[in-house]
């Protein structure tokens, strides 16, 4: 499946501001709610990519090229991974493990947001690569 690369950056943007407010307001509730997000994000049915294509991308012109759903889907993966952390962190008053997964996924997401560098994605693709015998 092929998407349009603006709707996983627009996802970054909400995503940032919401891990933000979780780190600022120490709140597990928000960041279980980006969990699901994630999550939601991980099996290709994103709220946020879900109000990029009927708000935002109207708006916009076409995209310059289409890319593949797959990188982004597994960074998605790798989000929740480290929001699960992060609540782990909250339930067992491991404060600063919470604090410390939250600014990882929010370090990552400002990557994608900012610069188009999706640290999920390059992870996807290296995995792909170093898969005995891919041709490389």
């Amino acid at each position: 499946m092929q998407i349009d690369p603006r709707g996983p950056r627009f996802g970054a943007a909400v995503t940032s501001v919401v891990l933000a407010v979780v780190l600022v307001a120490q709140n597990p509730w928000l960041l279980a709610a980006q969990a699901v997000v994630f999550a939601l994000g991980a099996a290709g049915a994103s709220p946020y990519g879900l109000v990029f294509r009927r708000l935002v991308r109207p708006r916009l012109g076409p995209p310059a090229e289409m890319e593949d759903a797959a990188p982004p889907r597994f960074a998605q993966a790798v989000g929740l991974g480290f929001a699960l952390v992060g609540l782990i962190g909250f339930a067992a008053g491991i404060t600063p493990l919470a604090l410390g997964a939250t600014a990882a996924a929010l370090l990552a997401a400002i990557l994608n947001a900012a610069f188009g560098f999706c640290l999920g994605c390059e992870t996807y693709l290296l995995i792909r690569r170093l898969q005995p015998g891919r041709i490389q």
